[in-house]
């Protein structure tokens, strides 16, 4: 499918169905939402028809763009873990004093941190981690973006906690050694 000599208005239009069927067949096996992929591929096309205009062959630049979007978001999900495993500490029996002091103690870091991060990102950051589990349709409406901006926003969001939390304490390296 070559379009060449179309208005980036048409590309888009043209490629809309196979970007979202390319991210949905690709994002299971990278462990994260369809809608997530489709953005991250519509932002690099964005990119280059404003750099190199629309590529020669769009189906197979599609195709390699979602696949190469899937690998990093697997390699992404290889470095994170859950909210909940971040929080357990294995040594710690869960019904003593201590351990209840201890996860009182990093939840309040984290707020404190999250209330530190910039813009929108406190109030994104508490919908995300409600204990009500709103969905992305839910967050979105109460912050009142577009759900397809939601993904990338998180993604922003996200890192630049980690960031801050990272700069706060000493994380430890892979085998327990401390950096």
């Amino acid at each position: 499918m070559s379009l060449r000599h179309e208005s980036p208005a048409q590309v888009v239009s043209a490629l809309g169905s196979l970007v979202s069927a390319e991210a949905t067949a690709e994002a299971p096996a990278a462990a994260t939402e369809a809608r997530d992929l489709e953005q991250a591929v519509w932002v690099r096309l964005l990119e280059r028809l404003g750099r190199d205009g629309p590529p020669s062959d769009a189906a197979r630049w599609v195709r390699s763009a979602v696949r190469a979007e899937a690998r990093r978001a697997r390699r992404r999900a290889a470095r994170e873990l859950p909210y909940g495993h971040a929080l357990a500490d294995p040594a710690d029996p869960a019904g003593s004093p201590e351990g209840a002091v201890l996860r009182s103690e990093r939840r309040r870091l984290i707020r404190a941190a999250v209330a530190r991060t910039p813009g929108d990102c406190p109030r994104l950051l508490t919908a995300i981690l409600s204990p009500d589990d709103p969905t992305y349709r839910e967050i979105a409406g109460e912050l009142g973006i577009s759900q397809g901006s939601l993904g990338p926003m998180r993604s922003r969001c996200l890192g630049c906690l980690r960031r801050m939390l990272t700069a706060e304490v000493a994380a430890p390296e892979l085998g327990g050694k401390e950096r």
